[in-house]
């Protein structure tokens, strides 16, 4: 008995003896990288194939930023101010690949000068480089991402759920929204020549990446702000907007007591002004004809 605890108190010597080199510490460090690399190129290749996609994307998206983005944004997505110091083309670190598909899918960049406003026109590039870019955008700082469909389409609602859904988007809309867009969502005019767009004809994908980015004078609503199943509330409110008649008659735009005022002061007063000379033109002949036939 003596002799085993002997023994073991050797080798327990010897093993404490070792372990206090410094030498001990550094091979131990290596055989654990080498364990933890081993373990992850067995199991997880597919995410590393995904990430060398991914490079390739964003390489493809720097590569088309820099002929048509750079000149405004600068070649590192820094923001150009001019010599007066008014703002060129803002950063870009952190809006993230939402705004890019939102800016570039609508035609709104690349602009064709610098303006209040971006306005909507066709696109100048192609799904896969709008992806390559919004790639590149995306890596110069975290920031929101492209939506799934899954996000904002309401085509797996049931009519029940769908009726429920129109219900709060409605609310949210005519609480958040009507200020600038209008109780229809027709859009309207905004202080220092910029506009509200209408969105009745806006694809329900660019409006949940608007409430997501907001995109110049608009809130940013992100998901701490409204959910997004109510963002997808609001795109069915909106979308039953263009379903329903117009039951009052002439529409007028949509755009509320602007148009509506014009119309009524021009068309509505202006009819009753030319009845009433008319009336009065027609009093004095008739007047004119007694006194001619008493005479």
């Amino acid at each position: 008995m003596r002799h085993v605890n002997g023994w073991t108190n050797r080798w327990a010597g010897r093993l404490s003896r070792h372990r206090r080199r410094p030498i001990a510490g550094a091979v131990l460090l290596l055989l654990g990288l080498v364990l933890t690399g081993s373990m992850y190129a067995v199991f997880a290749p597919a995410q590393a194939g995904s990430t060398d996609s991914n490079e390739e994307l964003v390489r493809e998206g720097r590569a088309l930023f820099l002929v048509g983005c750079s000149t405004c944004h600068g070649v590192n997505g820094e923001g150009i101010d001019t010599v007066n110091g008014n703002q060129l083309g803002p950063p870009l670190a952190g809006v993230g690949a939402a705004a890019v598909d939102f800016q570039v899918g609508t035609g709104r960049m690349p602009m064709a000068q610098p303006g209040q406003q971006n306005p909507v026109k066709p696109q100048v590039y192609d799904q896969d480089e709008i992806d390559a870019l919004a790639a590149f955008v995306a890596s110069l700082a975290p920031g929101p991402a492209v939506p799934d469909e899954a996000d904002y389409s309401t085509a797996d609602l049931s009519e029940e759920e769908r009726v429920e859904a129109i219900a709060r988007g409605g609310l949210i809309f005519r609480t958040n929204c009507t200020a600038c867009h209008n109780f229809a969502g027709n859009g309207g005019a905004m202080p220092r020549g910029g506009y509200a767009p209408d969105l009745s004809q806006t694809e329900a994908r660019y409006i949940y990446e608007a409430m997501l980015t907001g995109p110049g004078n608009m809130d940013n609503f992100s998901d701490g702000n409204l959910s997004p199943e109510e963002k997808r509330d609001v795109i069915a409110y909106l979308y039953s907007l263009r379903e329903q008649p117009a039951y009052g008659g002439f529409t007028l735009g949509g755009l509320g007591p602007v148009s509506e005022g014009l119309f009524a002061w021009v068309v509505g007063i202006g009819a009753m002004v030319g009845f009433a000379i008319w009336i009065a033109a027609h009093t004095t002949r008739s007047t004119r004809q007694k006194d001619g036939q008493a005479a």
